[in-house]
């Protein structure tokens, strides 16, 4: 039986506060609770809710860990020329080289129409730019790898270029070779360097940070029948093996992300329980990323909206991660995505100013 800490109470300011609120994983975010969740296996066994004041008190070896991990400052990425601060939250735009993506496939045409719309979201506001040359959504076949390869590097070759953060988003360590060779700086694997044996080892060898991203199942059946004891406690808990696992190969926690996965082997329900829970995930000492943009869970509560249209729901998602301390949302509309942090930038600026007399 352990322990697992998970930040609520969040306040605008601490000022007025002190020894009663933390900072959440050195970010802009602010608690003054932390709901503690007993837990058995993969489930929980209760919960009790209380205040940061004297928290250090209440916590044995493990728990103290975990703590330390949720208030410890998370590194800026250095993505070859570019520094990405993580003190505040990021927005990184995706660029599907794909024919069959669920929401954008085929969209941009060719190498050179991919390249353009990552530059355009560079210029946006998007602080990395994810390229990907295989459709993971529910149902989708595997590509050849010579085939992901050939949709992929011309565009980050163009990318790289001009100087744009690229991260390449994919499971294959040969594709995840030819990106980095061709300019990317990051590796985002929807398996989390569990679907070819020799991605742990590329990755530890290039030096590069990645993303290890939540699944169950693979994309053809992962959406057939999803099931958990207790998602959010699961999901957590499988993260958690998942670095452990990845640092012994030999690469820094420094250098790892994680991603609970949304939609990916997950029901409505199953999603919206972790978006609600995310704050939990920063006991894992790593970034977090949240995509959720134009997913299905959108448009099950709004009417069965069609992807293309679900830029407004992928927006809730986007601010309610950010206010639980994500530090990356990835997206497919940058601007009003950059729009929106900006304003909810603006108040938390405001609520951190020391108000004058």
């Amino acid at each position: 039986m352990r322990t697992l800490i998970r930040p609520t109470g969040f306040v605008d300011s601490p000022f007025g506060h002190d020894g009663k609120v933390a900072r959440l994983a050195g970010g802009l975010n602010w608690f003054g609770l932390v709901e503690l969740i007993r837990v058995e296996g993969n489930c929980r066994t209760g919960r009790e809710i209380v205040p940061v004041e004297g928290i250090e008190q209440r916590l044995d070896e493990r728990m103290a860990s975990d703590w330390s991990r949720l208030i410890s400052v998370r590194a800026p990425l250095q993505l070859r020329e570019r520094t990405v601060r993580l003190d505040q939250p990021q927005v990184m735009g995706i660029v599907n080289a794909t024919p069959d993506s669920f929401s954008d496939g085929g969209q941009h045409g060719d190498a050179d129409g991919a390249a353009e719309a990552g530059a355009r979201m560079a210029a946006e506001g998007a602080a990395i730019v994810d390229v990907g040359g295989e459709s993971t959504r529910p149902g989708a076949r595997e590509v050849w790898e010579g085939d992901e390869i050939e949709r992929v590097r011309p565009v980050i070759q163009k990318l790289a270029a001009s100087g744009t953060a690229i991260s390449i988003d994919t499971r294959k360590s040969g594709v995840m070779r030819a990106a980095i060779d061709a300019g990317a700086a990051l590796v985002n694997d929807v398996s989390a360097l569990l679907w070819d044996p020799n991605a742990a080892e590329l990755v530890a060898a290039a030096g590069v940070p990645v993303v290890l991203m939540h699944h169950q199942g693979d994309p053809q059946t992962m959406q057939d029948a999803p099931r958990y004891d207790d998602a959010l406690v699961e999901i957590y808990l499988w993260l958690e093996e998942r670095i452990a696992a990845v640092e012994a190969a030999g690469i820094s926690r420094s250098k790892i992300l994680v991603d609970p996965g949304i939609g990916f082997g997950k029901s409505v329900a199953h999603n919206l329980e972790l978006l609600n829970g995310l704050a939990l995930f920063h006991g894992l000492g790593c970034p977090v990323v949240l995509g959720a943009s134009r997913k299905r869970v959108i448009g099950a509560l709004a009417g069965e909206a069609p992807a293309d249209a679900r830029l407004p729901g992928s927006i809730a998602l986007a601010l309610k991660a950010v206010e639980q301390g994500a530090q990356i949302v990835r997206v497919h509309d940058v601007p009003e995505t950059v729009q929106a942090l900006k304003v909810w930038r603006g108040l938390r600026d405001a609520a951190l100013s020391p108000r004058l007399a």
